[in-house]
């Protein structure tokens, strides 16, 4: 009997990856055991948190459907695992979870379904067009067979040459093999010769992090267009990640210069609006900028003048 296995790409902070997989029980059981010590509610442990929701198990339907199904909904869970606070991603049972035994690194993906950028225009480049320089054009071995779910993936066999067109984000290729065009995930090759280095285009947040004594400047690099409006959660969540702090509030500063606090998706908005008309300087930085203060402190929100101004420091996010 054929049991699906959920394949996880994970990625340390030296640059390096490594694949594991785990069955859906493993989440299950994984997920169980951190609600029971660190839930809502939990008398466990000094610390709790409010878990992602993890579905239940399915006991009716064909097990490849059930499978196929979760794909989605298992992504999403471990990307909501992965920005809770850091003293919850130290947590043993999270960390064993995450760690490659001797039994991934013997196994091989196969029949393996990829979650895709949404879209993505094929372009028609061959290696067989003249003046094409095989040695010196930016090139992947492949370490193992992968097969397209759709006319816009690549699909290859283990061994082949594919020769790299661009760089779609950070998980995926853009690539041809055998007069086939089309993309690929990165962990399925080895760079032989990688790609050009372009110009970065990615964008950053400006945060403000105000402490007891001196407000630090912190430059986040987003995926996000300038245009876009974020939602309220994901931004504090990703505050809350990169200051390691869960009692935070979020602010902005109107064009007074007074501090004003976000509480919902509708602030986020009318921040937003007010600042889009506000030039941007430096390049690839977004119009408005986050103030980050502790949750209980409203003395931030005091713009007497005789306030006095505290020594700041710039950071460069990861």
């Amino acid at each position: 009997m054929a049991i699906a296995v959920f394949v996880i790409e994970v990625k340390t902070k030296g640059g390096g990856r490594y694949m594991i997989f785990r069955r859906y029980r493993q989440f299950y059981n994984l997920h169980g055991k951190l609600e029971e010590r660190y839930g809502v509610g939990s008398k466990n442990s000094l610390f709790t948190c409010t878990l992602p929701i993890l579905p239940g198990k399915v006991y009716v339907g064909a097990k490849r459907d059930i499978a196929e199904s979760r794909i989605t909904i298992l992504n999403t869970y471990m990307k909501k695992l992965l920005n809770l606070p850091a003293w919850f991603l130290m947590d043993e049972d999270v960390r064993l979870f995450f760690y490659q035994s001797s039994f991934d690194t013997e196994q091989t993906p196969l029949g393996l379904r990829r979650l895709r950028p949404r879209t993505r225009r094929v372009k028609s480049i061959s290696p067989q067009e003249p003046g094409f320089d095989r040695m010196a054009a930016p090139r992947a071995e492949a370490l193992f067979d992968f097969t397209g779910s759709s006319k816009l993936e690549l699909s290859f066999k283990k061994g082949e040459l594919i020769y790299l067109l661009s760089k779609v984000n950070k998980n995926w290729f853009e690539g041809t093999v055998r007069d086939t065009t089309g993309i690929f995930p990165c962990a399925f090759v080895n760079i032989i010769k990688d790609l050009p280095q372009e110009e970065d285009t990615g964008n950053w947040l400006r945060c403000y992090y105000h402490g007891d004594s001196f407000t630090s400047i912190r430059d986040i690099s987003v995926e996000e267009d300038l245009s876009s409006t974020p939602v309220f959660q994901d931004l504090m969540e990703l505050m809350r990640r990169e200051f390691g702090c869960d009692d935070i509030a979020l602010n902005y500063r109107d064009a007074e210069g007074d501090l004003i606090r976000l509480l919902s998706d509708e602030d986020v908005l009318l921040m937003v609006l007010q600042c889009k008309d506000r030039p941007v300087f430096p390049k690839h930085i977004f119009p408005w900028k986050l103030h980050v203060t502790q949750q209980d402190d409203y003395t931030v929100y005091n713009t007497s003048p005789a306030g006095h101004a505290m020594p700041a420091r710039t950071e460069k996010g990861p």
